[in-house]
């Protein structure tokens, strides 16, 4: 027969040292977890949140990010004329961008990082939903100024309305401070394209972005732009372009995380081996009295593991507790595909959560296995002898 569960309840009360300093160290295992997961979780949901369902994206052939790609004058006439592409009036609604990076230092911080320069054109605003302007102004086509990502102004100095940046030798002005509802946007400075053309000193341009009827357009024109000789360009979903940025920019947290968490758990799951090993020892004589009224081999067992799971899950509330006050915190960290700042939130999410519940469980049963399995292991006599 099975032991009742408030037998498991009273051991655990009544070993209150023991049972919170193992609680405690598979907390912060869960909480660390937890913590860089949510790293990546806030680059996946940025990224993932970034691309329009029906916008096209447009790079040179070849070309793995916006800043190794080049296309000219002539490129973007052919795709403004092609089938497909949706117009506004007489104007199709098609995106020349230029994007270049700066050197910025961080706010505090002596150190600093890339920043990304876009420039955009008219239709570009028009291109991209969730856009806010928060501070300040537009930027006036032609003219030296620029609108900053209020995250990135908050991050980096020197980008607060009324401030100026320069790119190669001219000086730019920020009129404003922009929100892109969490998107890929939010790590960047607006400038006009002409202008930024001029500063670089460059003709063409790195990407065009261009809006499609519906998504069967979306496929067949993307085939049409990718498979024609003439042109040697590649024609992307915008959606599939930012979601393939994320096992790059988030893998190396995610292995990194896991690594970290694993070294941890084995620590946490021998402290929960060492609690348990001391239990079985002060309660060898209740073993044996227990087995005398009648309670099985296999009972005891998972009298024993059900303690340590309870354990578990007490430490995974405290990890999840730790975690928490993260939820939606502003950070940034560095984009590897385009090797400059990229701003998001932390999000611990509730399939994280679960996954912590799991990895908790996972340490409590690594953890009671050994000890459990000698409880249950234990002749009568013997442990009715113990002293």
């Amino acid at each position: 027969m099975a032991l009742p569960l408030k037998y498991n309840f009273r051991n655990i009360t009544v070993r209150k040292s023991s049972t919170l300093a193992t609680a405690l160290s598979i907390g912060l295992t869960i909480g660390v977890f937890l913590m860089v997961m949510a790293l990546a979780r806030g680059i996946d949901l940025t990224l993932e949140s970034s691309g329009e369902p029906l916008n096209l994206i447009v790079l040179r052939e070849g070309s793995t990010a916006e800043l190794n790609s080049s296309l000219t004058q002539e490129n973007l006439n052919d795709l403004k004329f092609l089938d497909g592409v949706v117009k506004e009036g007489d104007q199709p609604l098609v995106a020349p961008e230029l994007m270049t990076l700066i050197y910025k230092p961080r706010k505090g911080m002596s150190q600093g990082s890339n920043v990304i320069i876009r420039g955009i054109g008219p239709m570009s605003a028009k291109l991209r939903s969730g856009f806010t302007q928060v501070a300040g102004r537009m930027f006036q086509p032609g003219l030296t100024e620029a609108i900053v990502s209020r995250r990135i102004a908050e991050r980096f100095q020197g980008l607060d309305v009324g401030d100026k940046f320069r790119v190669q030798a001219t000086d730019y002005t920020v009129v404003g401070l922009f929100d892109a509802s969490g998107k890929a946007s939010e790590s960047e400075i607006w400038v006009d394209v002409k202008s930024l053309g001029n500063a670089t000193k460059r003709e063409d341009f790195t990407s065009v972005l261009l809006r499609v009827q519906d998504e069967s357009t979306l496929a067949a024109l993307a085939k049409r732009i990718t498979d024609d000789q003439r042109l040697h360009l590649k024609a992307t979903a915008e959606r599939t372009f930012y979601e393939d940025q994320q096992g790059v920019a988030s893998g190396l947290l995610k292995g990194f995380g896991v690594f970290i968490a694993l070294i941890m758990a084995i620590g946490a799951g021998f402290a929960g081996m060492n609690t348990m090993y001391a239990a079985v020892a002060r309660r060898t004589k209740e073993i044996g009295t227990l087995r005398v009224l009648g309670f099985g081999r296999l009972s005891i067992l998972i009298a024993f593991v059900l303690e340590s799971l309870a354990i578990a899950i007490l430490g995974v509330g405290i990890g999840i507790l730790l975690a928490l006050p993260l939820n939606l915190v502003s950070t940034g960290t560095s984009n590897f595909t385009t090797f400059s700042e990229i701003a998001f939130n932390f999000r611990v999410t509730p399939d994280l959560m679960l996954m912590a519940l799991i990895f908790g469980l996972a340490i409590g049963l690594f953890g009671s296995l050994l000890p459990s399995i000698r409880a249950s292991r234990f002749k009568i006599v013997d442990a009715l002898r113990a002293s």
